[in-house]
């Protein structure tokens, strides 16, 4: 999925009549969104039944305008790692939320996860599922 990866925001709330009510902002429902068709247009839709999967993860972010490219190189070496926010734990998140119902039953057949950040020219998401035993 092309775009910079976005972790899962804070839920926002509000009150209304007296009752409070908790919602998901605006850039967390858009890029869930965005996860959704991305992976119905590239899976032909495909879903999962009630079976454990495997997820791996690897999100790719542009590199800073600011960076030199004597310090691209170091890391290129390195093997691009990128250590900014967002945190894995939110990315997974926001990817797990938005595939609920899409591509399987329900987040809490993840039952293992591989997230990997790094820095690249094409931002992009990289999401695979795999049932436990493949």
């Amino acid at each position: 999925m092309l775009g910079v990866p976005c972790g899962k925001g804070r839920p926002k709330f509000s009150t209304s009549g007296g009752f409070v009510r908790a919602y998901t902002p605006e850039k967390t429902a858009n890029y869930e969104t965005l996860v959704r068709v991305s992976w119905q247009q590239q899976t032909n839709g495909y879903h999962f039944q009630d079976e454990p999967l495997r997820a791996y993860l690897v999100a790719y972010f542009p590199f800073p305008k600011s960076m030199t490219k004597k310090r691209r190189k170091q890391l290129a070496e390195q093997g691009n790692p990128y250590t900014k926010k967002p945190d894995n734990d939110n990315i997974a998140k926001a990817v797990f939320d938005a595939l609920n119902n899409v591509a399987y039953i329900d987040d809490s057949q993840v039952v293992s996860i591989e997230i990997v950040k790094l820095y690249d020219e094409i931002p992009r998401l990289e999401i695979e599922l795999k049932g436990w035993c493949e």
